[in-house]
């Protein structure tokens, strides 16, 4: 399989609302993250990081021009590989252990990483056999209700348990934009690793749906209206309620 050159790796397109997706397009989808860069008056905030196969910091020069919080969705290999790049890191509290002791295991990196999940393979020395997430232990640990402040822009916490323990959302009520994570996403929802928990994940849906979201920048897939969301939510609750 060929390897691309590091300054191919990533692509990056800037949204409304002064947000950026940024993306590692060589990944296949599925297991492709999506990181979300939020522009604030005084601060920036980062939702998620990517793989870590390649620098963030180094080839994506956006993430460094200002101060910035990288916030972990969750601690899966796909959503914290470059965190240890940053020097302010938040992640929920049943998950900070994991950001600090990160594991091909505890990670999900075992069993999923493997040359098969890649269109073209990272630079060398890349090695899905060796390939393993950097400790970056959390600055700032999060609790549900929590607020991240940029300045002009207010994202609040949601802990959305069931997909893993510390999965959280983050909502900023004045747009009506929702960064999901895994919890939900348009494509299909994995609710079956070590640690997730049926039981959350149907409570963190329901509680989801009172949310007044306007747009959706989840995990994976594509972003969607709140019409879609609400769609997606129901659909998945009618399917736990009918099984």
């Amino acid at each position: 399989m060929r390897r691309m050159a590091p300054e191919n790796w990533y692509s990056v397109r800037r949204l409304e609302d002064d947000v950026t997706y940024i993306c590692e397009p060589h990944i296949k989808e599925f297991y492709r993250c999506n990181i979300w860069h939020v522009r604030g008056r005084d601060a920036d905030m980062l939702v998620d990081s990517g793989m870590g196969v390649v620098s963030l910091r180094e080839w994506v020069p956006l993430v460094s021009e200002r101060p910035l919080t990288a916030v972990a969705s969750h601690t899966h290999f796909d959503h914290i590989g470059c965190h240890h790049e940053f020097e302010c890191r938040a992640v929920h509290a049943a998950e900070a252990d994991l950001l600090a002791h990160p594991t091909r295991a505890n990670t999900l990196a075992d069993p999923y990483v493997a040359d098969e999940i890649f269109d073209a393979l990272p630079p060398e020395p890349y090695c899905s056999k060796c390939y393993a997430v950097k400790a970056a232990p959390a600055t700032r640990i999060l609790h549900d209700g929590d607020v991240i402040d940029l300045g002009d822009r207010h994202f609040e916490v949601i802990h959305t348990p069931g997909h893993s323990p510390g999965g959280i959302a983050l909502f900023e009520k004045a747009s009506g934009i929702l960064f999901s994570g895994d919890i939900l996403y348009d494509g299909p929802l994995i609710e079956d690793t070590y640690h997730s928990h049926a039981g959350d994940y149907t409570a963190s849906m329901k509680r989801l749906l009172d949310y007044p979201v306007r747009i959706v920048h989840g995990g994976h897939f594509p972003s969607f209206d709140g019409e879609r969301y609400r769609q997606l939510i129901r659909d998945w609750l009618d399917g736990k309620e009918g099984a």
